[in-house]
Parts: structure tokens; C-alpha cells; sequence
């Protein structure tokens, strides 16, 4: 008998049925806002919760949900008062494509509305890169008929969490519009209109992220810098806004380098549109009071060739205020000697002074403010300088 229990026992040691029934500790890698992901995210101290009634597979409810926040923010309402400019100025005669898109730039709803409408255009063919271009293949009637059938809220008829949710969205979204505008000038970045679209739409990922997690909000540190919060959002649900925000602007036919900077505009490394949103971004940031780390703010800067003395004067000038600087579609046909030297003409600097400044001699800046008048019909330096203001150069 006793043979027989030591028989048993060897036939069955061998079995490791626990560690065959045991899951990986690892899980291969799933898509972004799939069943692990949203696993992961649950058991991180709650930070975010599992959506109520996900029964089916985790692909496929994300995959759902992902749609549904990707509607509700294509359908953002804009505020009342932004509408309602716009539809005044649609309606005058006179009004400008200038004038319309400076309305329509004061709502992230109208934006991408316009924007939508203009791509949507048979004739567009992608040239659309900016609210202007828009508002000139649409013409003012279409743009009144597109903006007449938008939601609108009111924070002050019809209060309500979402309105104040919307309008926080929004005045963010345009003070980094403004911001993006100023650093472009000083970087001398090209295409400055779809720069606009791109600060205007950087965080629209964060809506989305908002409606599929009712608890993202949480994640919105103030204390931790832009770059930290993105980071933390990765940490916690496996994907961050840019990347939805870029997938999503794309899914509206917006530009390439639109999506482009709005996926990159936390990315250290960026350049170009990119690292003046992210700049641009911090400096709002910094005026709001909130993190803004003075160390992430030069190094935006460097990728755009901006030395750091030029960051306190920025800084200076926000929170916004004043009138918008003219902005055009029109490229500078002045090389980059030509505008410094008319700009400092336009600071009211002798050629001595402007020449001891760009390390040049009289003679040369001579030349090249000739040159200036020359290419821009210009008469003299007063109506150089009246002019390159007025077209944005300077």
C-alpha cells in the first residue's frame, strides 16, 4: 500500500497545474484605449474610472467610446457672443475676409466649423491652410450659413458646469493663439495662418479624453508643468491629447502641418509650428499663474532660434491684451537682412546704429533697406515701414 501512495505521488509532482493556469504578468501590448489599458488605468488609486457598461470586448467598446467623444467634440458648441459678432460682421458689405477670419479665430467652434466647410469644398483640394483661405473659398454668405446652425452656450444666461467647462477651453485655446501669432513674428516662422488653426486646436484632445473618462479631469494638475501632465497621462491611461487631438483633427481633412503640430506640441524635440506652440502654451500657462517651467521655456525657444533675453519681453506681454497684429497670408518677399534692417528703422535707429547691432556696415544696411523700397514700391523709409506693419512683416 505504501508503494502504491509513492507511485501516485511521483505521477502527479510533475503536473504544475497552478503556474500552467497562472495569466502572464505581462500582457502583450494592446492598442491605445483597449480592456488592459483601461485595467491599468482603473487600479492606479482611481484616479480614472472604467465607463459604466462595457460588457462587450475591451476593443470594441473602446472603439465606441473613442467614436462618441470624437462626435461630441466635433460638435463644440461655441460661445453666444463669439457667434453673434461674427454673423454681424458676415452681413456687412464692407467686411473684409481679414475681418470674418478674426471673428471666427475668437472660437475654437467656429474654427473648425469653418474649417471643416472649407475642406469639405469641391474645389478645395487642401489649399485651405488657414481660417482666411477659408473664409475666401466660402465667401461671407457661407461662412453666415455654416456659424447660423452652430449650439451656442452663455456663462451668463445659461449658466452650467459644461459652459464653464467650454469657455475655460476656449479662452485658453486663444490666448495660445495669440501667443503662437507674437512668437511667430519673432521666430519668422512661415504659414503663420495655419500656425493660428494649430493653437487654436492644440488641446482639443483634452475634450475627448474628457468624455470618455468622467474623471480625467483629475489628471489636470495645475503644480505639474504641461510636459509633466502630458507624461501622467500617458502613465495613467496609456495614451496622451496630442496624439487624440492629432487623430482627430486629421479625421476633420485639416491640413497636414496642422496635425503635425498639434500631435508634436509637447514633444521636446519639435521644431517649427510645433515648439512655438509649446511655447507658446507655457507662456499662457505662466500667465494663468500655473506651472510653467522656466527651463522648458528656453528650450522651446532654442528649437525655434529664439535666444533667452527674448523670452522676458514675451513674457511681458501676457496675459494678452491690446489689438491683434496684422497677420498675412501674402509671403514676405524681404530676405531676413532686409527686415531686420527695416526693422530697426522702425524702432527709429540710424543706419549706424541698426549696422552696429546686426554686426554690418552703414553701407550694407544702405543696401539692403534700398532693396526694400524697391521690392515693396515703396517711397520712402515712413511708408516702408507703414507698409510692412500693415502686411505683418514687421
Amino acid at each position: 500500500m505504501p508503494v502504491t501512495q509513492v507511485a501516485t505521488k511521483q505521477r502527479r509532482a510533475p503536473v504544475p497545474q497552478k503556474r500552467a493556469a497562472r495569466p502572464p504578468r505581462k500582457p502583450a501590448r494592446p492598442q491605445a484605449l483597449t480592456k488592459a489599458r483601461k485595467t491599468k488605468a482603473r487600479k492606479t488609486n482611481g484616479a480614472v474610472s472604467k465607463p459604466a457598461g462595457t460588457s462587450e470586448p475591451g476593443s470594441a467598446a473602446g472603439g465606441r467610446r473613442l467614436a462618441t467623444a470624437f462626435d461630441a467634440a466635433s460638435r463644440l458648441p461655441a460661445l453666444a457672443e463669439s457667434r453673434r459678432r461674427l454673423l454681424r460682421a458676415s452681413e456687412r458689405e464692407a467686411s473684409s475676409p481679414g475681418e470674418l477670419a478674426e471673428a471666427i479665430e475668437s472660437d475654437v467652434a467656429l474654427t473648425i466649423a469653418v474649417m471643416r466647410a472649407a475642406g469639405d469644398a469641391p474645389d478645395a483640394k487642401g489649399r485651405t491652410g488657414g481660417v482666411r483661405q477659408a473664409v475666401e473659398a466660402l465667401s461671407a454668405s457661407g461662412v453666415r450659413e455654416i456659424v447660423a446652425s452652430i449650439d451656442i452656450y452663455d456663462s451668463f444666461d445659461s449658466p452650467s458646469p459644461a459652459a464653464d467647462r467650454y469657455e475655460r477651453f476656449r479662452r485658453h485655446a486663444v490666448a495660445t493663439r495669440h501667443a503662437a501669432d507674437r512668437i511667430g513674428e519673432l521666430a519668422r516662422l512661415g504659414e503663420r495662418d495655419e500656425l493660428a488653426v494649430a493653437a487654436l486646436v492644440h488641446d482639443i484632445g483634452r475634450l475627448v479624453l474628457s468624455e470618455m473618462y468622467g474623471q480625467f479631469e483629475q489628471l489636470d494638475d495645475r503644480r505639474m508643468g504641461p510636459d509633466a501632465r502630458v507624461r501622467c497621462e500617458r502613465r495613467e491611461l496609456g495614451i496622451d491629447h496630442a496624439l487624440v487631438g492629432a487623430v482627430l483633427v486629421r479625421r476633420w481633412g485639416f491640413p497636414g502641418g496642422v496635425a503635425a503640430a498639434v500631435e508634436r506640441h509637447h514633444t521636446p524635440k519639435a521644431g517649427g509650428h510645433a515648439a512655438a506652440i509649446r511655447l507658446a502654451d507655457l507662456v499662457v500657462h505662466h500667465a494663468q499663474g500655473d506651472a510653467a517651467p522656466a527651463d522648458a521655456m528656453v528650450d522651446a525657444a532654442s528649437k525655434l532660434g529664439l535666444e533667452r533675453k527674448r523670452l522676458a519681453p514675451l513674457l511681458y506681454e501676457f496675459p494678452h491684451s491690446g489689438e491683434a497684429r496684422p497677420r498675412s497670408s501674402d509671403p514676405c518677399p524681404l530676405s531676413v537682412r532686409e527686415v531686420d534692417a527695416l526693422r530697426g528703422l522702425a524702432e527709429g535707429k540710424v543706419y549706424k546704429q541698426i549696422a552696429s547691432e546686426l554686426s554690418l556696415s552703414v553701407s550694407t544696411i544702405r543696401t539692403h533697406l534700398h532693396n526694400v523700397y524697391r521690392k515693396i514700391d515703396a517711397v520712402d523709409r515712413a511708408q516702408a515701414v507703414l507698409m510692412a506693419r500693415d502686411r505683418g512683416w514687421i
